[in-house]
This record gives structure tokens, C-alpha cells and sequence, in this order.
């Protein structure tokens, strides 16, 4: 493998977690590899479109400036069906810095996979508004409403797609590089704790996290109207909610791995951050960016 290969990127779904793809990216254009298509799931296509748009490094400044409240705030509640909230809010904010993006006009070529859910086919999105795409790939069941395009109402790509390979398929790029979110606790080649640069590190307690958590769960639980008490080892809503997806997505993850095989494989422990955790970004980044350089690193400094 040689310095300035054209490379194929396949962004994983994942939550929080995907903030990882922010760190993947910066080692391949650190190490001069040439980025040509990405296609991406959920907040895969999310990073990946705003990194199409070159926009990157606009992102990480205002996301690694989140912190918990931030988060809380860009929640806009849905009183119509289909979600808790309508995910307009955040959408908005990322046009105010990114600014409105049609896919055809984007310098890198860009596939952002969403689902139709009554026809049960996963959608590939690589023409129209760019923040339409990343709207409907984002669209987690019953967290975000469905969103409306082309006559159809499409829910969050991960859900039969969380790692996009066939998008890249036709590519004439030399490598194809897949961003695996999904991996076991074990195939963590870094501690979280001991891959954040020091100075990066925000120091968070324990009182503070348990706070955090709290406070999402309590939100949901209101907005259900649930005022009863439970056992505090008791699964509610959200947590039942979070690790189902995680294990459907898992599942079929590894199954579009063995089908379909990229060249490479950066893999992001599941277990990094909890799906709303995005006030976490700068450790997350340096993560993504500590397992490429243990992927990738050792061919590169072969040559």
C-alpha cells in the first residue's frame, strides 16, 4: 500500500459513536490517501456528507464545543406521530454552518442509505439536497419522525444497512476502506481512557454522568407519561430501545462484512459512548484516529 491511493470510505451507523469517522478521516488525510466516494449510514452519512462538502473541519469546532446541555437543546419535541422529535432543529443548525448542498455538486462522490420501511427496501440517496439525505439516514425509529422525500417515508439507514459496502462496489478506487461501529468490547485495541490525548481529555465524574444519563431517560419517561417508579435495575424505554437496534445492527453488520469483504476494516468497539453521548467528541475523534493509525499505520510505514 503506497501514500496517495484513491480510496473508497464506507461509514458505519452508530450514534455518538460515529464521531470515531471524524478521526478515521483526519489519518487518511494526514497520511495523503485520496478520498473519492463515501457512502454512509446514519451518522456515517452524516459525517461523510459533511466531509464531501468539505465542511469538516467547521463541524468538529462547533461539536467538539457541545456539552451536555447543548445536546438536550438541539431536541425539538415532535406532538404529531411517529417520533419524539422531529430532528428539524439540528438539521437547521448544521445548514447555518455548512450551508445548503446539493449531492451532484459535492467534489467527492457521496451515497447517504436510508430505509423504506412499508416497502422494506433500503434507499440510496446520491443526488438531491444534501441535508434531506442525512435527514432521512438519520431518522432512528421513534426517537426522530420519518422523513417525507419523493413520495416516500424514509427511517434511519442502519436499521437494513449499517455499514454501506455496495454503494462502493463499482468504484475504481484502489482500497476500500469500512468504519465497523459495531465491534465487540474486546476488539478494542484502546482503552477509551488511555486513547484521548491528555490535553483533549474533559474531565466528567461520575455524579456528572449518571446526572447526564438520568436526565435523558427522565425526559423520555415524561414524555410517555410514565410517573410510576421503577427498580433501578429495571430496562426502560430508551435503554431497551438503544441496545435493540445495536444488536439488530450488529447482526447484520457482520453479515454485510463477510458478504461483501472491503479491503480493510477500522473497527470502533460498541461499547465507546452510549448513542446521545456527543459531548464526548474530542475523545471519540482521537479514538477513530488511534485505530486507523493501528490498522492502517504498520502498511503505511512499511514502504
Amino acid at each position: 500500500m503506497g501514500k496517495g491511493k484513491p480510496v473508497s470510505l464506507v461509514l458505519g451507523s452508530g450514534g455518538a459513536r460515529g464521531l470515531a469517522h471524524i478521526g478515521v478521516i483526519d489519518w487518511l488525510v494526514e497520511h495523503n490517501f485520496e478520498i473519492r466516494s463515501i457512502a454512509g449510514s446514519s451518522m456515517g452519512a452524516l459525517i461523510g456528507g459533511i466531509y464531501a462538502a468539505g465542511e469538516l473541519d467547521t463541524y468538529r469546532h462547533w461539536v467538539k464545543a457541545l456539552d451536555k446541555s447543548d445536546v438536550l437543546g438541539l431536541l425539538d419535541l415532535s406532538f404529531g406521530s411517529g417520533g419524539l422529535f422531529k430532528g428539524e432543529k439540528v438539521i437547521e443548525r448544521l445548514r447555518d454552518l455548512i450551508g445548503a448542498r446539493s449531492i451532484e455538486e459535492l467534489p467527492i462522490a457521496f451515497t447517504a442509505v436510508a430505509t423504506d420501511v412499508e416497502q422494506q427496501k433500503e434507499v440510496w440517496i446520491n443526488k438531491g439536497s444534501l441535508f434531506d439525505a442525512i435527514r432521512a439516514s438519520i431518522a432512528v425509529p421513534l426517537v426522530f419522525t420519518p422523513f417525507r422525500r419523493e413520495g416516500r417515508r424514509l427511517l434511519d439507514g442502519g436499521l437494513l444497512n449499517p455499514l454501506p459496502i455496495a454503494p462502493t462496489l463499482t468504484d475504481t478506487t484502489d482500497l476500500t476502506i469500512a468504519v465497523n461501529l459495531g465491534g465487540r468490547p474486546e476488539e478494542s485495541l484502546f482503552p477509551l481512557e488511555e486513547a484521548v490525548a491528555p490535553h483533549e481529555t474533559i474531565p466528567v465524574s461520575a455524579e456528572e454522568e449518571q446526572d447526564y444519563s438520568d436526565r435523558i431517560k427522565a425526559f423520555v419517561r415524561e414524555l410517555q407519561g410514565r410517573f410510576t417508579q421503577k427498580d433501578e435495575e429495571d430496562w426502560d424505554f430508551f435503554d431497551i430501545m438503544a441496545m435493540s437496534i445495536d444488536a439488530m445492527q450488529n447482526t447484520i453488520t457482520r453479515m454485510k462484512l463477510a458478504a461483501y469483504n472491503p479491503d480493510v476494516t477500522v473497527t470502533i468497539c460498541r461499547d465507546a459512548a452510549r448513542a446521545y453521548e456527543f459531548y464526548r467528541a474530542a475523545e471519540l475523534i482521537e479514538l477513530g484516529y488511534q485505530q486507523t493509525d493501528a490498522v492502517l499505520g504498520p502498511l503505511v510505514r512499511k514502504e
